[in-house]
């Protein structure tokens, strides 16, 4: 068993001597396993019949991770089907037992911690603690759920009766089928915590992972089916754009999870929609998140702040800080101390112990950058980064880039509208409270929102007006995505979400579940 620490999204600093050496640890057990072909699963089974692609490490474009074969639309008519099948014997599975398994699994999720992190780390370019802290997570969420079942009995309530031969009783019950789409920024927490809160409820899930991200799924998938999950009850099929329509379109599935970005959350909220009849759709869908800072606030505190959630994975969460809105008597002070701070965060090779930002995805994902950094010299200032960091001094040839600090740019500029899923942020200064929520509000999404003041009354007047499913108040921790354990709900509104939130909450598992109200007269 590896050395466990429970390094989660709020952890400020990895300093401690054992989990370095736990990682590393880990890190010898992942690098053994690249170079191998992996594949999805259907009841229990290898799926080797389609074609293979090619996962590289987007810190290291030389390192080979693995091949993966396809999932094929047979595989997918097979996953759906097996899934269909199991669904009622898993459904009529006792709730206690369903999260016994569950609970093994988180645990073993928590005993490989180490390896898991390490394989994140080279997969997707995540730190190492935001590597530990997303695997943490996963296990917290699946935990989380299957205590919110127990503590509702399995979710059946008596109801009031009006004789006392008749017995009234509200149950939820499962929908059947759910397929779970998770996204390559948190390829352990956003696939564990959906399909964990699924089968939880009492559904069968297939499980589409996003392609860079298919070998932390693998070992996923391992924890379940090491926990003694009946393998036809999870079904794993990896692939790209056209194996998510393919499961989507299965008229077999009865509802869907998914995490990305706006344009294909709401296709996919609109192709599901259109079936014979209504069917769950739940959507995380990003943000372009606002952090206010009041003359009144810590400029320390706010600096560090937006930092952490701005260049946290390379400003690569749905969550981060994308725009910051600054009183005008601290502007200048404000965004000299955020400046600072960009310079002084390590950019290097994402299992190396010191590097806070490792690469971004993909060579997309830099052309995006460098299109935002043009039109900000051209049209603003670029005070802190700017820079493509490919090859650079010790860094291999991945996807490096420099966190950068944009100013001067026109409130309406595109630079504060269109979400980049890249470690920039933009800052601009206002006058009054009123003004800076306006310019906060004024977006098509509303997923995080944060503010830094010292003043009550200011705090209450942002809580009650701004437009957004998670805010936070003087968090030096920043728009980190929760506060685990106790699972922070993180939920969208607007653009960011549709019918449920993509992880935590109070109400979370109940988006699995339909209402069937029952009366028995003796």
């Amino acid at each position: 068993m590896s050395t466990h620490f429970r390094v989660t999204y709020a952890t400020l600093s990895a300093d401690n001597e054992e989990l370095h050496t736990a990682y590393e640890a880990g890190l010898r057990l992942a690098t053994s396993w690249l170079g191998s072909t992996i594949s999805g699963y259907v009841s229990g089974k290898p799926l080797t019949s389609g074609p293979l692609f090619t996962l590289t490490s987007p810190g290291d474009a030389s390192l080979t991770l693995c091949r993966v074969h396809t999932a094929t639309q047979a595989d997918i008519e097979d996953a759906v089907s097996a899934a269909a099948a199991a669904a009622q014997r898993w459904a009529r599975t006792r709730w206690q037992d369903r999260v016994a398994v569950l609970r093994t699994a988180a645990d073993l999720i928590s005993e490989r911690s180490n390896e898991l992190a390490a394989l994140m780390s080279l997969e997707v370019g995540k730190n190492r603690l935001e590597a530990l802290g997303d695997v943490e997570e996963a296990a917290d969420l699946i935990r989380y759920y299957c205590q919110q079942v127990a503590d509702s009995d399995g979710f059946t309530a008596p109801m009031g009766s009006l004789t006392d031969r008749e017995r009234n009783v509200s149950v939820l019950r499962p929908y059947g089928v759910w397929a779970v789409i998770s996204p390559f920024n948190f390829p352990m927490a956003l696939a564990a915590g959906p399909a964990g809160a699924a089968l939880a409820a009492g559904n069968t899930v297939v499980l589409k992972p996003s392609p860079q991200g298919s070998f932390t799924a693998v070992r996923l998938y391992e924890c379940f089916r090491d926990a003694g999950l009946d393998p036809e009850v999870l079904q794993l099929v990896p692939g790209g754009d056209e194996t998510g329509a393919a499961l989507l379109a299965h008229p077999g599935v009865d509802g869907v999870t998914f995490t990305g970005s706006y344009a294909v959350g709401m296709s996919i909220y609109r192709q599901f929609a259109s079936a014979a009849y209504p069917k769950p759709v739940i959507c995380e869908m990003g943000g372009k998140n606002p952090a206010i800072v009041s003359a009144l606030a810590d400029l320390d505190t706010a600096a560090a702040g937006v930092a952490r959630s701005a260049f946290g994975f390379s400003g690569q969460k749905c969550s981060a800080c994308a725009r910051v809105y600054v009183q005008r008597p601290v502007y200048e002070s404000f965004v000299a101390k955020l400046a600072e701070r960009a310079g002084s965060l390590v950019v290097g090779e994402p299992t190396s112990r010191d590097a806070f930002l490792g690469p971004v995805i993909s060579a997309e994902s830099v052309t995006r950058f460098e299109r935002a950094v043009e039109h900000a010299r051209a049209h603003g200032d670029v005070v802190a980064g700017g820079s493509v960091l490919r090859g650079a001094g010790a860094l291999p040839a991945g996807y490096y880039l420099a966190p950068t600090v944009v100013t001067g740019l026109a409130a309406d500029d595109w630079i504060f509208r269109d979400e980049l899923f890249v470690p920039l942020v933009a800052v601009a200064p206002y006058d009054t409270l009123d003004e800076a929520l306006a310019l906060a509000n004024d977006t098509d999404l509303g997923l995080t929102a944060g503010f830094f003041s010292a003043d009550a009354g200011e705090i209450d007047t942002f809580l009650d007006t701004i437009e957004a499913g998670v805010v936070y108040v003087n968090r030096a921790a920043g728009a980190t995505t929760g506060a685990w354990p106790g699972v922070q709900p993180f939920g969208g509104w607007k653009g960011s979400g549709s019918a449920g939130k993509a992880g935590g909450g109070l109400y979370y598992v109940q988006h699995y579940l339909r209402e069937q109200s029952r009366t028995v007269v003796s």
